[in-house]
């Protein structure tokens, strides 16, 4: 039986997208979310749970007769809260903690990656600063570091400089800059190409591979500046049907394939983080959840039954055919604080956003927004998502920039370049 009464377990921009597509299934009763916020709160009926506490998942699952919860962030996964509500016996999708180790942990990913005979950049791990510091002889310029842990997805640095390389180590190793998802170093080999998002669908043993993907990292316009969260995406992002076929065969396959055979099944959304080489795809990073902001350009490129995808994963019996790519393009473009990643401001107000979506046929996504004295106000570093959908690229793009033109307000700004180049132009990791 497909599930009719959905809980989203989240906060943000991502949250919303999962609830908004979940609800647009016509056997969907029901979507909630926990927390949630303001902005999601419009229109989906929130639950005063925060997303790691697995024992109050439960007690609201049972109460509200959730048919199926699905997480969204990676740190309650991490935390083991779809552990906990499997031993509740509530259908979830998302992966154990065992299996959330492939984004909790970089090194574990890189053992795995090994394990299976999966193309990745060389690297090493390190947990003193002096031996980092050695260490960095053998790798850069460039030099690509990450911390070990979760980092909210700023716990990478890609530099040229060799100062600034050691300064991150020293503040990761000696300093508290990450707290304790810095306390390992990996230092890995740079990889010239270009980047892609691809995010799979699995039950363990099967996999479904959702359009790719490609997200906009960096700050400022150029790929300049700070790494954040997230500034944007478009899908999709590839169109060679070889190359898809190959990073399914000789990446996605594989390593669901160790995980098991590892006993730690898979079953949620894996994230490929890939880097398209002279060699061929090789993997940069896993994540183990939707992607954010490519959740928001993905789903709404879906037809069919997403409840039906998502709840035959979290059964073990992934119904292939349930959900599929309209053929359509969308463009997502990240509304934040003006001061945002380093020195996020706050109280920000955006105007507009509740009439963009019926003037300029868009959709809106809050994240980090608070409704206060009838305006939206910048709480958090992205507060929502202008996302648009076209028959083309640039269409999407055109329609995306309208609508966040007519949008009013101080405290905030938007990169204006997002899905600008061609089909993988400009995505080049510098």
């Amino acid at each position: 039986m497909t599930p009719s009464r959905i809980l989203v377990v989240g906060a943000g921009g991502r949250e919303h997208a999962l609830a908004w597509r979940l609800a647009r299934d016509p056997e969907v009763s029901e979507v909630l979310i926990a927390p949630g916020n303001d902005g999601s709160g419009r229109s989906f009926r929130r639950l005063a749970v925060q997303e790691s506490d697995g024992v109050g998942l439960a007690r609201a699952c049972r109460d509200e007769r959730i048919d199926l919860a699905v997480i969204g962030p990676e740190a309650p996964l991490a935390a083991g809260v779809a552990d906990q509500l499997r031993a509740a016996r509530i259908p979830v999708y998302g992966p154990s903690a065992a299996a959330a180790r492939l984004e909790s942990s970089k090194w574990f990913a890189k053992e795995v990656l090994r394990a299976a005979n999966v193309p990745t950049a060389r690297a090493v791990r390190h947990e003193r600063a002096r031996e980092a510091l050695e260490a960095l002889a053998d790798f850069g310029p460039p030099w690509v570091l990450k911390a070990d842990g979760l980092a909210a997805g700023k716990g990478v640095l890609v530099t040229s400089t060799r100062a600034e390389a050691e300064a991150f180590l020293h503040d990761c190793l000696a300093g508290a800059r990450f707290g304790a998802a810095g306390r390992a170093i990996v230092i890995e080999e740079f990889l010239a190409g270009e980047e892609l998002s691809v995010m799979a669908i699995c039950d363990g043993r099967e996999l479904v591979a959702l359009p790719a993907a490609r997200d906009y990292k960096r700050a400022a316009d150029g790929d300049a500046g700070p790494n954040t969260g997230g500034m944007g995406a478009y899908a999709p992002a590839l169109a060679n049907d070889s190359l898809r076929k190959d990073i399914e065969s000789r990446i996605l396959r594989p390593v669901l394939r160790q995980m098991a055979e590892s006993g730690a099944r898979f079953q949620g959304t894996l994230y490929a983080g890939l880097m398209l080489t002279a060699a061929g795809p090789q993997v940069l990073e896993f994540n183990v959840r939707f992607g954010d902001p490519e959740t928001q350009v993905v789903l709404p490129l879906l037809e069919g039954s997403f409840v039906q995808l998502l709840a035959s994963a979290a059964a073990g019996t992934l119904d292939a055919s349930a959900a599929a790519a309209t053929g359509e393009h969308a463009v997502a473009v990240a509304l934040v604080d003006e001061g945002y990643p380093d020195r996020v401001r706050g109280g920000g107000t955006v105007a507009g956003l509740d009439v963009a979506a019926d003037r300029h046929g868009v959709m809106v996504f809050h994240a980090a927004t608070e409704w206060d004295n009838g305006e939206w106000r910048v709480r958090g570093g992205r507060a929502a998502y202008v996302v648009a959908r076209a028959a083309s690229r640039e269409a999407a793009r055109e329609k995306a920039y309208a609508a966040i033109a007519d949008l009013g307000g101080r405290g905030w700004r938007c990169r204006r370049d997002i899905a600008r180049d061609g089909a993988m132009a400009g995505a080049k990791r510098t």
